[in-house]
């Protein structure tokens, strides 16, 4: 275990990655109209491999001839986890509205551990299943504020498609982190994937430039994207990864749920939002449900399993 597990209890570990990303969640949908969603995945990624080269180069270099050897994996984490997930879900924040984002987004650990079972016939036990839709439901409960007629006024657009789609891309990142070769250090990893991933990236920035979609770099722009390109980019990959070795990508992925409790009290703090008893409630069952799927020790074969990501 590195330096980083031994400080920092792993649960703790696994609870910053979605608060990390319900501010980038809040942020995005807040600038929806002054940054484009192509402009500001761009960025993001560009700025945390500069952040991340001073850390990760000694890394690259030592480890060059591992990343030749498996150039084709990491290209798949680099599509999956860095040109496709935000981008979608920064595409998705244009258009849905935020009770169909949220609650779209809470199903991905539904999707881990579908995509778990079905793909890797991974053992699932039955306080994981009532754990899952217990945090689920205190999701829903937030999603709808309370109010189960919303149930029936809730319609996909195309935003909620682009939704659907960054959850599945970043259930099927979790799931395929155990072949993520086992040598690599962590900072070189992420290094080597953000910079694979900027390439289709910036293709499509290009495109993006080219039909008019532009931004003004002024300070709140450029300041949430430092934000986004530090937290939810660097530190946020960095201990999701590592929550996924620990604990495996069915029990990380519960944490997901915490995505829509973190950004409601970030709409408090910051936007000056009033909380509402459906905000303690929900909270409470999200966090009733990790606690109950994180409360079992897997079976052998699972843990063999998770123990090939590093």
């Amino acid at each position: 275990m590195t330096a980083l597990g031994r400080l920092i209890p792993i649960g703790f570990l696994a609870a910053l990655p979605p608060l990390f990303w319900a501010g980038n969640f809040v942020l995005a949908r807040a600038l929806r109209a002054d940054i484009p969603p192509i402009a500001l995945s761009f960025w993001r990624w560009a700025i945390a491999l500069l952040v991340l080269l001073p850390f990760a180069y000694s890394g690259l270099w030592r480890q060059r001839a591992l990343l030749r050897r498996h150039w084709a994996v990491l290209t798949l984490f680099a599509l999956l986890g860095v040109t496709g997930y935000n981008t979608f879900a920064y595409l998705g924040l244009q258009h849905t509205t935020a009770t169909n984002g949220v609650l779209l987004t809470s199903v991905t650990p539904v999707v881990i551990i579908g995509l778990s079972v079905v793909l890797f016939r991974a053992p699932l036990r039955i306080t994981q299943v009532i754990g899952v839709l217990l945090s689920l439901a205190g999701v829903v409960v937030i999603a709808i504020e309370g109010r189960f007629r919303l149930f029936g006024e809730l319609q996909l657009n195309q935003g909620d498609l682009w939704i659907l789609a960054a959850s599945l891309d970043w259930a099927l990142y979790s799931v395929f982190l155990r072949w993520r070769p086992a040598e690599l250090e962590p900072k070189t990893f992420l290094a080597a994937i953000i910079a694979i991933g900027l390439i289709p990236l910036s293709g499509l920035y290009i495109w993006d430039l080219a039909s008019g979609h532009r931004f003004e770099p002024n300070a709140t722009n450029l300041a949430a994207i430092g934000y986004v390109a530090v937290f939810p980019s660097v530190l946020a990959y960095v201990f999701w990864n590592r929550a996924v070795t620990e604990l495996g990508p069915n029990r990380t992925g519960q944490y997901m749920h915490l995505i829509p409790v973190f950004g409601a009290g970030l709409a408090v703090l910051l936007l000056g939002e009033r909380l509402h008893a459906y905000h303690l409630i929900g909270g409470l069952m999200v966090g009733a449900g990790i606690a109950l799927a994180n409360g079992i020790r897997l079976r052998k074969s699972d843990g063999r399993a998770d123990r090939h990501v590093r």
